[in-house]
């Protein structure tokens, strides 16, 4: 079975306050993510826990929107939703560092998860669990590195 968890740090030269806020506005996910390219809070969410938003992703094989729950929201520590509520889980955390702030992101399949993948997909339900799990190994590092970009250029 793929390793189901994944997690990347970069250290970014800004206070975390300053870092969560642009963490957490996901508005502005399309800046960094490779796959995220929008992403919107569904009417009056403003990013507390229990808040819902949508995403749209986009690969050369296909496009595709999530809704995803907030289940993290506290300023300067964490932020973190799960995909369609509880099949994956994403997240920022986010820690005093020399020189800024240590940013960490994550990603973790869950059960949910690998239940709609074995109902949508049946045999090949593995080999899209691995998909997923490339393109976190993958994205985390590009999406920290644009990160730490976008906050340190101001």
């Amino acid at each position: 079975m793929t390793d189901l968890t994944f997690s990347d740090s970069v250290v970014v030269a800004a206070p975390p306050e300053e870092l969560y806020d642009l963490v957490s506005d996901v508005a502005r996910t399309g800046e960094w993510s490779p796959v995220c390219v929008a992403a919107w809070w569904d009417e009056g969410a403003t990013g507390r826990v229990g808040d819902w938003f949508t995403g749209r992703n986009v690969t050369p094989q296909r496009t595709w929107e999530t809704r995803s729950q907030v289940v993290a929201a506290d300023r300067g520590r964490e932020f973190a939703w799960a995909v369609g509520g509880s099949r994956a889980r994403w997240g920022y955390t986010l820690e005093p560092a020399d020189g800024g702030t240590r940013l960490t992101e994550s990603w973790e399949f869950l059960p949910d998860g690998l239940a709609l993948m074995a109902e949508r997909y049946g045999a090949d339900a593995q080999q899209e669990v691995e998909l997923r799990t490339r393109a976190a190994h993958e994205g985390i590092p590009a999406t920290l590195a644009a990160i730490r970009r976008i906050a340190e250029s101001g």
